[in-house]
This record gives structure tokens, sequence and C-alpha cells, in this order.
């Protein structure tokens, strides 16, 4: 075949392909929401902004509704923004949007296994074992809280180190946090200076980082081709498997001395399942499982905190009355515990607030519908993705009074009393719910009034400089990195 000859048939393959998939994608936005019209291939990535998806996908909302479509090449994907939508689908619709769409870059690392990237019977099997142990280990228990005060007292006394000087309370935070999950996982906890912990905690963030990426996103779009090409995902994918083989290390030396009468931590329970061979309990499954808890209990958690004591510099008013509040119930002699949540009103409304107005987690990870569904009157084929956006649950003007404001109020009623809000779902909704939203609460409540209780936070730069809305946006691309001061306060050590 000659040179005009090959060329010709390279151009018809082509053609044909670009007009089937016109064909087919033709043919399924037919059924779909509303939404931009894509291209061949190329789908709707001319209308997203990459580094910004969730803002993005709030300006499409105000074009074409609370649920519209928006491409992936040919793949569809269902965006759902709003409270009364999201609740509508993840609550009241919780079966049919129970899927989760595998991500690729997780599924790159530890494969289609665990509790956040599976489905099906596998999913519901270890997701209620992860929130039965951890449940059984404390939980909400004081087991639990008794954990999360001893390791305050060593980030007290990291921060105490510091003498007042400026310093970035990003490692000390991140290692009192980790920590916690390491004693249920593991059953130890690490020296903050410890360089392998601090390894696997640097891995955590950059895998986490990628995520959020341009690079990262473009790599979970279109994996069959960026599997292909040059580039930094395949550093950071290798560098992620680091913490897997952490993990299995752990996993080993724990058979070598588990004794079935008396687990010491999540390993071990899932060891004695796997001893009985019961289905779904597979070393695959016991590494991708504690991959995804010691993860997502380390990054979200982290950055609530580090977020918390940026609030704290910015609003000093807010800070002295949160430890006014402190000194009023807890006193100097012993650390903040559980039982004093109940009455600490202000300080409860000041954490809600933060974890509204930040909103770590802006788009909940990508559902996908488990059945044929009807949805606001659209027609939503079994196996499309669905991405939920939280943020526009957390800052929906019909539910918040002033929604792009920190404000505290938006938690207390008229009466200076602890208000509920139906729209605060930080953790997601519904069958996907986060498994460690309980520990997750307690962490943030007892190590920030641990802190409060101890020191002054004093900002290095102007307070009146800094602005939370911008430093949130910071965040979600490349993390939060500032200093700040710990003035301690004359109180007794505990």
């Amino acid at each position: 075949m000659d040179l005009a000859s090959t060329v010709a048939l390279c151009f018809c393959i082509f053609l044909g392909c670009f007009l089937l998939t016109s064909w087919k994608t033709h043919q399924k936005r037919q059924r779909l929401p509303p939404g931009p019209t894509p291209l061949p291939l190329l789908g709707t990535l001319r209308k997203i902004k990459p580094h910004l998806l969730y803002e993005t996908y709030i300006k499409l909302s105000k074009e074409y509704g609370p649920v519209f479509t928006v491409w992936m090449g040919s793949a569809p994907v269902v965006v759902l923004c709003g409270y009364d939508t999201v609740k509508d689908a993840l609550v009241n619709h919780a079966e049919e949007f129970s899927g989760r769409h595998i991500i690729k870059s997780g599924e790159k690392v530890i494969g289609g296994y665990g509790i956040t990237n599976n489905n099906g019977v596998e999913w519901q099997t270890m997701r209620r074992f992860a929130v039965s142990t951890l449940r059984n280990f404390g939980m909400g228990k004081r087991s639990m809280e008794e954990r999360v005060q001893e390791e305050a007292r060593h980030l007290i006394k990291d921060i105490k180190d510091t003498d007042g000087k400026a310093f970035d309370p990003m490692i000390p935070i991140q290692s009192a946090v980790s920590n916690v999950i390491c004693a249920v996982m593991f059953g130890e906890r690490f020296d903050y200076k410890d360089q392998k912990f601090q390894q696997i905690l640097h891995a955590v963030d950059k895998y986490f980082l990628f995520i959020r990426s341009f690079i990262g996103q473009l790599y979970n779009a279109i994996p069959v081709i960026m599997d292909y090409l040059p580039g930094p995902h395949h550093r950071i994918l290798e560098e992620s498997k680091s913490l897997k083989t952490f993990i299995q290390e752990k996993i080993d030396s724990h058979q070598q001395t588990l004794n079935s009468e008396s687990p010491r931590d999540f390993i071990d329970c899932f060891l004695m399942k796997a001893s009985k061979k019961e289905p779904w309990f597979s070393n695959e499954n016991l590494v991708a499982s504690t991959f995804n808890m010691f993860t997502a209990g380390t990054e979200t958690t982290t950055g609530s905190i580090q977020y918390s004591l940026l609030v704290m510099v910015k609003y000093p008013n807010i800070q002295s009355k949160v430890q006014q509040e402190i000194d009023d119930v807890v006193g100097p002699g012993r650390l903040p515990s559980i039982d004093d949540r109940l009455k600490m009103t202000y300080t409860n409304a000041v954490i809600l607030e933060i974890q509204r107005f930040v909103d770590i987690v802006p788009m909940a990870l990508l559902h996908s519908i488990t059945r044929d569904t009807e949805f606001y009157g659209y027609s939503i084929p079994k196996g499309t993705t669905v991405i939920p956006i939280l943020t526009s649950v957390l800052h929906d003007p019909k539910q918040w009074e002033t929604p792009e404001e920190f404000n505290p109020a938006h938690f207390l009623d008229e009466k200076g009393a602890l208000r509920n809000r139906a729209a605060f779902m930080p953790f997601s909704a519904g069958k996907r719910l986060c498994p460690g939203e309980g520990l997750a609460r307690m962490e943030i409540f007892l190590f920030l009034t641990a802190l409060l209780q101890k020191f002054t936070f004093q900002s290095v730069a102007d307070p009146a400089s800094l602005d939370l809305a911008v430093l949130r946006r910071e965040f979600r691309r490349t993390g939060l990195s500032f200093e700040l001061r710990a003035v301690p306060r004359q109180v007794t050590q505990v």
C-alpha cells in the first residue's frame, strides 16, 4: 500500500471514529440533563477551568440549573448543585446514587479495593467492618478521647518548644492528627521527628495535591492516554506507593505477633476475619482499606485544624471569646473533654462555622448511578458519573444568611443556643457519608480547645492582610503553609 492510500485509510478511520463518537454522544444527550454542547472527543473541556472545577460548576449551574451535564471526552458527568438537589440525590435517592465512580489515580496505587474506590457487596462489607472497628476501638467513647488527649499533650509540648518564635504549624498538627489514626490502625504512635514517619506524611500531602491539581484531574479523566505521556504524574503515583509498602510492612509484622484473644488494632481485627476465610477479607482489601483510612484520616482533619488557627489569628476577638469559654467550663487544671463540648456553645458554633466556611472537600468523591434513574425529570442511565458539589451546599444562599462571610451566628439561635443546620454536610451524606466523621469531629474539638487553652496564637503578618477566602482557594490548590506565634497563656500545666 502506497503512502497516499495509507493516509486516506487513516483519515477514513479517524473520520469514522469521529462520526461514531458524535452520534453516540448525541444519543446520550437526548436523555440527560442539559449542559454545554460537547465537542467530539474533547467533550466540554473548553468550558472548564481545571484548577477550580467547583467554581466552574457553580457558574454553569446558574446557566443550566441545579442538575446539568458536562462531558469528559465522550463520557457524561451529571453535576448536582445546591442543598435541595444534593440532599434529594444522596438522601432521598440514596440507593440509586450510592455507586462509586472508580478514580483512576487511586486504582493505580491500590487497585479497585478498600472503602472509597469500590462498589457492591465488597464495598458494603469493607465499610461496615471499618465503621464497626472504629466504634469498637473507641470512636465516640472515652478510650478514643483519651488517645486524642494524650496526643494533644505531645502537640502542646512540641509547640511550647518554639518559645514564642514564628513557626509553621503544619508538621506538628499533621503529626498529631496522623498519630491518632496510627493508634487505631497500627496500634502505635510515632515521634514527630521520626524521619520515616515524616516521609510517609509528605507522600500523603503530595498524593492529595496531585489529585486536586490539573495534571491529576487530567489523569483521572483520560488515564489511558496519560499513562503513555511523560510527566510528574508517574513519579507522584510511584511515590504514593511508598505508603502502600509501609502499610504492608505493618501487616506482615502483625501477622507474626497476632493474638486472636486480644486484638490490638484495625489490622489485627481484619486478620482475624481473614483467618476465618470470610468473603472479601483479602490482603488487597486490608492494604487498601488501611490506605483509605490513614490518608483520609490525616489530610482533612489536619487542614481543618490549620484553618482554625488562621481564623483565630485573623479574628483575635473570636479567639479571646473561645478562650474565655474554655476557662469558664474547663479551667486550667485539665485538658478539655468531650463532655465539655455540650457546655461550650460558642466554641462549637465557631468550629462548625470553620468547617462550613472552609469546606475542605468542595466536591464529594465521584459517585455513579447504580440503576437507570429518573431524577428531576431526566433519565440518567446506570453507570453515569455524578459529582455532588458540597461547597454549593455549604454556601447555598437559600440556606445561609451570609454564605460568603465567616459568621459563627449561623449556628446560634436568637437565644444563643446551638442551632442545628440541615445544610451542614461537610462530610457528604447518604450511603457514602465519611465513615470517620465522628473521629474527625472529636479530634478537631479536642485538639483546637487544648491548644487555645494553653496558647494565644498571633499572626506574623498584619491580621487585616489575611483574606480567608483567598487562603481557602490556595489551600485547595497548593495546601496551607503559613507562620504564626504561639504565646503561652498563664495556666497550670497539665
